[in-house]
């Protein structure tokens, strides 16, 4: 499992004084870096292996400005071409979000997937959670 804490910035608030429910993803994208890294290590763009097929973000608690936020990263499934991604958002010892999402090995220039190699596989194992 991987850890991130993050602490919120102000313009990361609603209107309310809650974390926006636009902020959540956009934490959740960043906190995938490691495994972008086991896939891509360079983080090189122009020769991207990854593509997104699916973001869901289940909203579990309110969560505030003041406080650090952890995110929780793990693997759920591993395919052939593709991953699924488990991570819980975490606030003063509670659980704020989960999300779910699911990323594919990708091949731009035929713009089909491509299996998971063994390497990338093996490391990705390292990181599955229940």
């Amino acid at each position: 499992m991987f850890y991130l804490e993050l602490q919120p910035r102000f313009s990361d608030t609603d209107a309310l004084g809650h974390i926006s429910n636009t902020t959540m993803p956009v934490w959740f994208e960043q906190a995938r870096t490691p495994i972008f890294e086991i896939f891509h290590p360079t983080l090189e763009v122009k020769t991207w292996p990854l593509i997104i097929a699916r973001v869901e973000v289940d909203f579990l608690a309110q969560s505030y400005w003041q406080l650090p936020v952890e995110v929780r990263t793990g693997i759920g499934k591993i395919g052939n071409s593709s991953l699924q991604v488990i991570q819980e958002a975490w606030q003063d010892g509670k659980p704020i979000a989960r999300g779910t999402s699911v990323l594919i090995h990708f091949d731009y220039a035929t713009e089909k997937s491509v299996p998971i190699p063994a390497g990338v596989r093996d490391a990705l194992a390292r990181h599955l959670i229940e």
